[in-house]
């Protein structure tokens, strides 16, 4: 008796101690390595199966271990680690996680829609986002390289980019390697402890850093940058009904991406959109003031959108998690460092409910359309394409049509930095108010 109370005494003990515990200790990652049989059967057999992964992986693929964990069907709703809906959920329903980076689910969603002129139109899930290979949840990649690289797609998983091992880490002088003071923590949150003297703190989503390939790849596909200066909150999460999530992205994101997209903006066939590029202070006037189309009504304390967002221009962390504990809403401000336009500024980095994982429907002329994002039922469906209101109000975060006009034109999420008015003299007057332009 005396042992069975002493063990009953130690286990409610534990439990209050993990009560006590802070939710970031208790994360798996922990900003580094998490445990080894999390993603690994150390005889690659588990309950009476053999599993049938290369490197003892739970799962086929590295793609369907992470995935694991990270795509839960038993959960509803946005959850903060989760990256993917199951398939017996969309069945019923519609990608429901709203992490800043998307929901890889949109990849399973195909639309085709008519308009008055061609009577069949598509918008293909493959086309997306990142077609990742996770073959035991339905994902399948492509057989193409990486648009603007030689990456092959065919190889492209979870681990391409994030470092299952998390070795990458940052120290108190702010560098990254993959050795050095032992990761203390996760570095990606507005309340992650900073590196000391001792210990570092891993480097934002576990990304991959220079010199990074993962195992069946080699060193001719190996980064050459870190990953990029950046902290979010703990709900990043969850929807955008009543406020914005803000990631306050410092700066290196555009260089990062660039580890597989080296050529994205290079060459007469390619891209021209400068990325990153510094705002300046014309456009950091332009972002800060406007609200919607026609209204330049806007102050830099309410003026960031998760829509459009942009780099701080700094890898001062904190400076960063300042942002996002105490000013979300806040836009560009060359007080805080050199804001400029990133290839986050547009894209979501896993998928998004939009051709090419931008962040807004690019290919309509109307994002909203009489009150609207979606004109299901309609014969012809030019601007919600194939979308119903649900689904298109989803892919937005649950951000209102009332925010805009009742009919806003799609290159308004252009506009937040780009001046519509050219050459827009100084003093102009926009219909709720007036922008001034150095």
């Amino acid at each position: 008796m005396k042992f069975l109370r002493t063990t009953v005494i130690r286990t409610v003990l534990g439990l209050a101690l993990l009560a006590a515990t802070p939710p970031e200790l208790l994360a798996f990652h922990k900003g580094g390595v998490g445990s080894c049989d999390g993603c690994h059967s150390m005889h690659n057999y588990q309950g009476g199966v053999v599993t049938p992964g290369a490197y003892l992986l739970r799962g086929q693929d590295s793609g369907s271990a992470c995935l694991n964990c990270h795509e839960q069907r038993s959960v509803t709703g946005p959850t903060s680690f989760l990256v993917s809906t199951s398939d017996a959920q969309l069945v019923t329903t519609y990608p429901q996680q709203l992490s800043p980076g998307g929901d890889f689910a949109w990849l399973k969603r195909n639309y085709t829609w008519a308009t008055s002129t061609t009577p069949i139109n598509t918008s293909p899930g493959y086309g997306h986002g990142h077609n990742i290979a996770a073959y035991d949840y339905g994902y399948m990649p492509l057989d193409q390289a990486a648009p603007g690289g030689t990456y092959p797609g065919v190889s492209l998983t979870c681990i391409s980019c994030h470092d299952p091992h998390g070795g990458y880490r940052r120290n108190q002088a702010g560098m990254i390697s993959r050795t050095g003071g032992a990761i203390k923590s996760s570095g990606s949150y507005s309340d992650s402890p900073d590196p000391d003297a001792t210990n570092s703190v891993g480097v934002y989503r576990l990304l991959g850093g220079s010199g990074y390939y993962p195992h069946k790849m080699n060193s001719g596909f190996a980064f050459s940058a870190d990953p990029p200066a950046a902290v979010a909150s703990h709900d990043y999460n969850r929807s955008e009904a009543v406020s914005v999530t803000r990631v306050a992205y410092g700066s290196g994101m555009s260089e990062w991406c660039r580890n597989c997209h080296a050529d994205i903006h290079k060459g007469a066939d390619s891209f021209t959109h400068a990325s990153p590029a510094s705002l300046g202070t014309t456009y950091t006037a332009y972002y800060n003031s406007y609200v919607k189309y026609n209204d330049v009504s806007g102050v830099e304390g309410t003026a960031y959108w998760s829509l459009a967002p942009f780099e701080v221009g700094t890898n001062n962390y904190g400076i960063l998690k300042q942002i996002v504990s105490t000013s979300p809403t806040k836009g560009p401000d060359a007080s805080d460092g050199t804001p400029q336009v990133m290839c986050l500024s547009c894209h979501r980095a896993h998928a998004s409910g939009w051709d090419s994982a931008t962040r807004w429907n690019n290919k309509t002329d109307n994002c909203v359309y009489n009150g609207y994002y979606a004109q299901e039922g309609q014969l012809y469906q030019p601007y919600g394409q194939g979308r119903t209101e649900a689904e298109a109000l989803q892919a937005y975060y649950l951000i209102s049509e009332q925010r805009y006009n009742s009919t806003e034109p799609s290159a308004t999420f252009c506009y937040k930095c780009h001046n519509p008015i050219p050459a827009l003299p100084q003093g102009t007057t926009g219909t709720t108010g007036t922008i001034t332009v150095p």
